[in-house]
């Protein structure tokens, strides 16, 4: 070998050692991450930026190759309960909540939910079609929504940069279309079928007259019923796929409402199964159905991922929209954050259910109720998350059946206060960081007690959500393609992990 070559050979040899020593030969560099934490030690979607390290850390691998569901979004409900304790509170205080739902800066709500007239968290009962036998629905009116409902509907619009879609549901037909003429229970009659679809399209239009746009419809919420307790009309899976099939996809179409999303169900997941084989039967059936509503109260802690799963696979292309979930059966405590944290609170099924699924029912962590519910819904294909009511009083309401609940904001009205309880926090991990549009994405964990998930969003950010519902601190290292970062959850936490495109 000649100098000359010898010396083009050194100097391959220095540059491939200098890519080497920049790529760490194969090793995989370190990655810059944005860490945002809400713990028990008091961390309220806190910026992280110090972290404990060990030699062992849990390993966290996100795969953006492997993709999922698209993610529709996350928010809260509108209710008259929640717009009518805004009424009474300071200016100030009501545009401090709303902002804080609704604004970039705060939890960003992207998907919503309100009620048809009348639910168990409206002031009264109330229907739109006030006169008996009106088929034509002359006498339509959505007057009783015009104080509360609407203009909190039209404030969180103003507040919102990207804007939200709502979802609503009537909670049941007027009383003098139904069996039992009544508010509780009872059935739609058939001869008034085409009614109750142009009920629907009668709300859709006046409320797009007040500047607001429906983005979907459930038929009815809870069609099995609520124990007869508050306002409710029943279907079984086959009445109600009728009424979509002949009656209201049909009438929608042809008023002008055909791009209306129509979703089925709107009641627990252990019920899934004999709700989809009727809706997606075969695609008369499936037409005009454009996804599944669902809701949590069946468990204090089971996701039902195999109810899930069959749904996702019996319709790949529908929505699977968690519609309402919240503390139930539970009167807020009052700036105590840390009872949100422990295993203290009950729901229904802890008085109520059957022997055969009181097992269901423990007690349980509000936190830790809403933390591990959102993730294992997004790893089991669920594309959006809505909570209930946004806004209660210190006893749980306002609720014409006293049915009382908790909301993540809770409010005194006499004393015009205002309390965020960590549950608002947990929800912006996941309303503020995983935006309509985003991708379900690989995420895998070498650890059983931790719960995670991601998402890669339309701006090429990745948001990793991991829990840590343990009592110590775990260190965990994210593995992204051939980057690394190694930081740490506290004990009792929720951590959104914010990657941004290079």
């Amino acid at each position: 070998m000649d100098k000359v070559h010898l010396k083009i050979s050194l100097i391959k040899l220095m540059i491939i050692g200098f890519l080497l020593l920049l790529y760490g030969c194969g090793s995989s560099k370190e990655m810059t991450v944005h860490v945002y934490e809400t713990s028990a030690n008091g961390n309220t979607l806190n910026k992280i930026t110090d972290f404990h390290k060990n030699s062992n850390p849990i390993q966290i691998t996100l795969n953006p190759e492997q993709q999922f569901q698209t993610i529709t979004g996350f928010g809260g409900s509108f209710t008259e309960a929640s717009a009518s304790l805004l009424n009474r509170l300071s200016k100030d205080n009501r545009k401090k909540i709303v902002d804080a739902y609704f604004s970039e800066e705060g939890a960003n709500y992207s998907l919503t939910r309100t009620h048809i007239a009348s639910c168990d968290f409206s002031l009264s009962n109330y229907t739109y079609a006030k006169v008996d036998d009106d088929l034509e629905l002359k006498n339509f009116t959505i007057e009783d929504d015009k104080s509360d409902l609407i203009p909190m509907i039209l404030e969180a619009k103003a507040i919102s940069k990207e804007g939200f879609t709502i979802i609503a549901s009537p909670w049941t037909a007027p009383p003098w279309m139904k069996d039992n003429k009544k508010y509780v229970g009872g059935k739609l009659l058939p001869q008034y079928n085409d009614t109750f679809a142009l009920y629907f399209s009668k709300y859709l239009e006046a409320y797009k007259k007040e500047g607001i746009n429906i983005w979907g419809v459930t038929v009815i919420n809870e069609p099995h019923g609520n124990g007869n307790n508050w306002e409710s009309t029943l279907f079984s899976p086959n009445e109600m796929t009728q009424f979509v099939q002949n009656h209201l996809g049909p009438k929608l179409e042809k008023d002008g409402w055909g791009d209306i999303k129509i979703l089925g169900y709107d009641q627990n997941r252990a019920g899934i199964k004999e709700w989809v084989d009727v809706m997606y039967n075969d695609e008369k059936s499936t037409k005009y159905f454009d996804g599944l509503a669902i809701h949590w109260y069946e468990s204090t802690y089971e996701v039902f991922p195999e109810a899930l799963q069959y749904a996702h696979q019996k319709a790949p292309n529908k929505y699977l929209i968690q519609t309402e979930a919240c503390v139930d059966s539970e009167i807020p405590h009052w700036k105590d954050d840390a009872w949100y944290w422990k295993k203290e609170a009950t729901d229904w099924g802890w008085d109520w259910a059957s022997e055969n699924d009181k097992y269901l029912h423990p007690k349980y962590a509000p936190v830790n109720r809403y933390a591990a519910d959102i993730i294992g819904c997004l790893n089991n294909w669920v594309d959006g998350w809505i909570d209930w009511n946004m806004v209660l009083n210190t006893q749980g309401g306002p609720n014409w059946f006293k049915n009382w609940c908790v909301a993540p904001v809770i409010v005194d009205t006499e004393k015009d206060e205002v309390y965020f309880t960590p549950l608002y926090y947990v929800i912006s991990h996941f309303s503020k960081f995983m935006r309509p549009g985003a991708v379900k994405i690989g995420c895998t964990m070498n650890n059983n007690e931790l719960m995670a998930t991601a998402v890669k969003n339309p701006d090429g950010s990745i948001a990793v959500v991991v829990f840590n519902p343990t009592d110590v601190i775990q260190i965990l290292e994210i593995n992204l393609s051939n980057k690394k970062s190694t930081i740490s959850i506290d004990a009792k936490a929720l951590q959104t992990i914010l990657i941004k495109p290079n």
